[in-house]
């Protein structure tokens, strides 16, 4: 591995993704760098529109650049990703059990965006539980998106090494099994 870690952290919504990227970037001493940071374009609400894939890449590679220290990637990046395989040292894939996750996007998604406006008559609730519904089948794969099938499809394909970790276990735990890791890889 290059002195500089660069790792890409990747799984289901909710698996944990997010948190454990920031939490092993912490440890390694690098950049946190998150997909939905260059996938979507800042809007308020959040989440309404997508940058083009050049745009997205173009951020990207700024971004890595910029990062001197290394960088952790969390998130998704599929297909239009495939220009950055060859960036990674290591991918990390977190599964994380759906019941779990569910729970995690319910409580993102009230912390994000006001309970209020996420419960039963509040401006967001019908785009909440058809989000929360779009999640649910990520092991299914019968939704658009992100899927289990997918992922592992896209994990089959990969240049470097990978990692699998339980989304379940405390993050402190992870964040150590990862960081010895990448941390024993020749640099």
């Amino acid at each position: 591995m290059a002195a500089r870690p660069q790792v890409h952290i990747t799984g289901a919504s909710g698996a944990g993704v997010t948190t454990l990227g920031a939490a092993l970037a912490a440890r390694l001493g690098c950049a946190h760098l998150d997909t939905d940071d260059f996938y979507w374009h800042p809007t308020a609400p959040p989440y309404r529109v997508k940058r083009s894939v050049d745009e997205r890449l173009a951020r990207l590679h700024e971004a890595f650049a910029a990062a001197s220290s290394g960088w952790v990637l969390s998130g998704s990046i599929g297909e239009w990703g495939a220009p950055l395989l060859p960036l990674f040292d290591l991918v990390v894939y977190v599964y994380t059990p759906t019941e779990l996750r569910l729970e995690r996007l319910r409580r993102r998604e009230a912390e994000t965006f006001g309970a209020a406006n996420v419960a039963p008559g509040g401006p967001r609730h019908q785009e909440y539980v058809e989000f929360l519904d779009w999640a649910s089948r990520y092991d299914h794969g019968d939704r658009p998106g992100r899927s289990r099938a997918l992922h592992e499809a896209w994990l089959a394909e990969l240049p470097c090494p990978l990692l699998r970790v339980d989304g379940a276990r405390a993050i402190a735990e992870l964040v150590a099994e990862v960081a010895e890791v990448v941390e024993a890889r020749p640099r």
